[in-house]
């Protein structure tokens, strides 16, 4: 399919809303998550992605739904890799979406990560081609339609589980980490912390948020990340805030969790589109 190439750009009309289009052969996305929805149309090959529940495979024609918070990766399904369009719209802009349609109150859930469903793989690549072209109006319209599409075909209302649920003690130790990105503590004395030993924080830390504290702080470093970049700052600054060894720490980080290296996304945040080759390039 020739070599890797991906575009990081935002909605014309919603920018809290990216959209990535890429090519991928050698590349692998960390196991991570996701404050709102991702739904991706498979363009070319096979995409296999790492759920709870086991590995899923998605070819030709496929949308791909990840549910907000759902801990996931990706990589190559065949030797040749795969072509993707994807969507991430926030939480509140499907949630918007359900109420317009009569959904009870909640938060829409799609219970299964891989979808035949022409229509909407259609619909997706609409937004896509209308978001490339900058087309605020159409862009808009086609997002609400695709979306109202799979709401109405594919979700279910579930609960929110907020904080409360947590075990305190995980809680707690998740705090420590949102508040010390540059220098966390190490495992023994976040146990020590929030009075518990090092394995059963570690235990219950992953039965709660799917990653272990080193990993949950990399995508919290990510995620703070990108805010600066939003702001402006060049990735050095940002590696040097958000507690990476240094831009290529970032940069590796940064990729495998959002498919483009930070300088691409940075531009991207500027002009609106810009492309990145290859896994290894520096940001």
């Amino acid at each position: 399919m020739g070599a890797e190439v991906a575009y990081h750009y935002r909605h014309p009309a919603l920018p809290d809303v990216d959209l990535l289009r890429a090519r991928f052969v050698t590349h692998r996305f960390n196991r991570h998550t996701h404050d709102g929805y991702v739904f991706g149309v498979i363009e070319a090959g096979v995409e296999e992605f790492e759920l709870g529940t086991g590995v899923e495979r998605a070819g030709t024609g496929s949308v791909v739904v990840v549910n907000p918070g759902v801990v996931h990766g990706g990589h190559a399904g065949t030797p040749e890799g795969w072509a993707y369009r994807v969507l991430y719209p926030p939480v509140d802009v499907v949630t918007d979406v359900a109420a317009d349609l009569g959904a009870p109150p909640g938060t829409p859930a799609f219970p299964d990560p891989v979808l035949d469903d022409p229509a909407a793989a259609d619909m997706l690549r609409a937004v896509h081609r209308a978001g490339e072209k900058g087309d605020a109006l159409a862009a808009s319209t086609l997002l609400r339609t695709a979306l109202a599409g799979l709401l109405t075909r594919h979700a279910r209302v579930r609960g929110h589980r907020g904080s409360a649920a947590m075990p305190p003690a995980v809680r707690e130790a998740r705090d420590i980490l949102h508040a010390n990105l540059v220098d966390p503590p190490s495992l023994d004395r976040l146990a020590e912390a929030v009075g518990t030993r090092p394995f059963p924080l570690l235990r219950a830390f992953r039965d709660t948020f799917g990653l272990p504290p080193h990993a949950y702080l990399n995508q919290v470093r990510v995620r703070a990340a990108r805010a600066l970049l939003d702001e402006g700052l060049a990735p050095a600054d940002v590696a040097a805030r958000t507690g990476f060894a240094d831009q290529a720490h970032l940069t590796r980080h940064f990729k495998r969790t959002l498919g483009v290296p930070p300088g691409a996304y940075r531009s991207a945040r500027g002009i609106g589109r810009v492309g990145a080759r290859g896994p290894r390039e520096a940001g």
